[in-house]
């Protein structure tokens, strides 16, 4: 099974590359070739790939799935 998780586009560094905010302050670069993202989108990263964009809605609903699991 795999794992992706929701990250707000931040910065756009070059056409294949972004900055994400994984939403607790957390940011890393990843590949962002296979899909269209714009600055201020939600995206899911598998791997250090955005592959796919979400609404703001389904990332934040996401996130706080992840928060609750990590509090036990």
């Amino acid at each position: 099974m795999c794992l992706s998780v929701p990250a707000k586009v931040m910065e756009i560094e070059d056409k294949d590359h972004a900055i994400v905010d994984y939403g607790d302050g957390t940011s890393r670069k990843v590949n962002i070739s296979l899909i269209d993202a714009k600055t201020g989108d939600y995206v899911l990263i598998h791997a250090g790939f955005a592959i796919q964009s979400i609404d703001e809605k389904e990332a934040m609903a996401t996130i706080d799935i992840f928060r609750e699991m990590m509090e036990g």
